[in-house]
């Protein structure tokens, strides 16, 4: 592990640099103040990196969770009656702990049951859609702050932003705007001279040290506490937790933060494996951040997840192991020991100038580019969620995606699956819609057997055009279902198939299984279609066999019928 030390502690002090704006500006957010988003990164940068499944993240408060964390704060401050002299309440402050420490199990839980492959699974434009959402809820935040407004009264909801607006102009001090774009231009431009340091953190040093030797009037972030936080778990016993709803409440986020954080971490692991070509743990990954979460909640800190543009930092300045992680958090626990007090003087519209660039870099441009050249429905799921994620909620945006998703991509792959599967009358020797070995059928069974092909899965999405193609069986001896290309049947295809077997059966069609492969004959077998519907003589492994079965009986069908 220690063959690699100098890369490491590069990478470490490089991310760790970095992450110190972040978390303060995240955490300046919130009511919980600039400190709880250093709490979080420095439990976080530690933990996840000491017990996660990616060596190279380095993991803190995101600009996702802190949108999230945002709501649960001003909710639990709501539910218990608002601000006790400007400060949040002893029992707030007991269901903001008990949400994200819960958030904290939840995910480490996920990790624990293996949850964490099935993440791969959530649609590109659900994803898409949310973060293009988050980004732009990071960008509105600021907007108060950018104009430099210094009274209570903001308002901290995006349609309350967006309407109350003119309540920021009205009171916009230039100054604080000039601070704001020059943060915002020296992010942008010092690259362009150097990478060796964050621009980032060239900006909030420089901007805020003019700010202070200047003696600017500008609102500021104000005092931060120093050294070691005091636990906060003691303050979940000054909650009601006779009230169901706050005990539903911190159900809800601390499972919308548990989700969204395991979607942000491994997300950000695959970034990690693309640069460094290795293998993340997704699971482990999962626990050491819900451990980190856990204890980032002990402390009232923000909850986060990996980050990918201090991951990506770390490992371009050479980290390779979990002893990066740890480094930042050791540096950032430093600061907090030491230099924190400086950071009270830092300008708010400086914060505002850097998360509007991290909203910035969040939405999802090469999606939003590609709206007109991407399938109806794929475009349609992303804007969705993205609006929905703005103006509406974070969890229903994803809930209503995710719904959407679904139902699309089944009405998608049900309309696949009746155009592939065609019913074609034998006696259309040369028909387009035969398959290349029922060419040439002898003669004496033309105009008496019917096929029915099915290709891909037999699901709900096409269980009912299934039963609709089969009523257009004309009157046959025979009706011929090939199966060879099924590879899963789910339960409405098992009835559907179950109800045109004795639809055939009273119209005194025959009806023939071609092909069957071992699920879909496995699940006809446990329900009795086989044999009690389809004898073992009436199923055959390829067309060859059935074509002879038919020549040999097609009569004594007829006869019977």
């Amino acid at each position: 592990m220690f063959k690699h030390i100098k890369g490491d502690f590069f990478g470490g002090i490089t991310a760790g640099i970095v992450a110190l704006p972040l978390a303060l500006a995240f955490g300046a957010q919130t009511e919980l103040g600039a400190e709880a988003g250093l709490y979080g990164a420095i439990a976080l940068s530690i933990f996840a990196a000491l017990l996660g499944g990616t060596p190279t993240q380095i993991s803190g408060p995101t600009g996702p969770m802190t949108v999230i964390s945002i709501t649960v704060i001003l909710s639990a401050i709501a539910l218990v009656g608002g601000k006790v002299n400007g400060m949040v309440p002893e029992a707030a402050l007991g269901i903001i702990v008990a949400t994200f420490v819960l958030a904290g199990i939840l995910e480490f839980s996920f990790g624990f049951m293996g949850i964490g492959k099935y993440i791969k699974y959530i649609p590109y434009p659900v994803v898409s859609g949310f973060m293009s959402g988050i980004g732009f809820i990071i960008i509105f935040l600021q907007v108060f702050d950018f104009f430099g407004y210094a009274g209570d009264d903001a308002p901290k909801t995006i349609v309350g932003i967006v309407t109350g607006v003119g309540l920021a102009l009205a009171n916009t001090n230039i100054t604080a705007v000039i601070l704001a774009l020059s943060t915002i231009a020296i992010i942008y431009l010092f690259p362009r001279i150097t990478k060796a340091v964050p621009s980032t953190l060239v900006a909030l040093i420089v901007v805020s040290v003019v700010a202070y030797v200047a003696g600017l009037d500008v609102p500021i972030i104000g005092d931060i506490p120093q050294g070691i936080p005091d636990i906060k778990l003691g303050t979940i016993g000054a909650v009601d937790w006779g009230n169901r709803e706050i005990v539903s409440f911190v159900i809800e986020f601390g499972f919308v933060l548990a989700a969204l954080g395991a979607i942000d971490s491994l997300l950000t692991s695959v970034v990690a494996d693309n640069l460094t070509k290795t293998k993340h743990n997704s699971n482990k990954e999962l626990i050491g951040q819900g451990i980190g979460n856990v204890i980032s909640g002990i402390f009232a800190g923000l909850p986060g997840a990996g980050a990918t543009m201090r991951t990506v930092v770390n490992i371009q300045s050479g980290g390779k192991t979990r002893i990066s992680g740890i480094i930042a958090g050791i540096l950032l626990l430093l600061i907090l020991l030491g230099l924190s007090k400086f950071a009270q003087f830092i300008p708010m519209s400086v914060l505002a100038g850097i998360l509007i660039t991290v909203g910035i870099g969040i939405i999802d441009y090469k999606g939003l580019a590609h709206l007109n050249k991407v399938p109806r429905a794929d475009a349609i799921v992303m804007l969705v969620v993205l609006v929905m994620t703005v103006f509406v909620d974070l969890l229903w945006a994803v809930g209503a995606g995710l719904v959407l998703a679904c139902v699309l991509f089944m009405k998608r792959m049900g309309d696949i699956s009746e155009e592939a599967s065609k019913i074609a009358p034998l006696k259309d020797a040369e028909s387009n819609e035969l398959w290349p070995d029922e060419q040439g059928i002898p003669a004496s069974i033309h105009e008496k057997v019917y096929i029915k092909h099915l290709e891909g899965p037999f699901f709900f999405g096409f269980a009912s055009q299934f039963q609709e193609l089969t009523k257009a069986v004309p009157e046959v001896k025979a009706l011929i279902i090939r199966m060879e290309k099924v590879p899963f049947i789910d339960q409405s295809g098992l009835y559907a198939l179950e109800d045109t077997i004795l639809d055939m059966e009273r119209k005194g069609v025959q009806v023939l299984l071609v092909g069957p492969q071992t699920q879909p004959r496995d699940r006809m077998e446990r329900i009795r279609i086989i044999p009690d519907l389809i004898s073992e003589e009436h199923i055959f492994p390829d067309f060859e066999s059935c074509l002879k079965y038919l020549s040999e009986n097609i009569d004594r069908i007829h006869e019977a019928a």
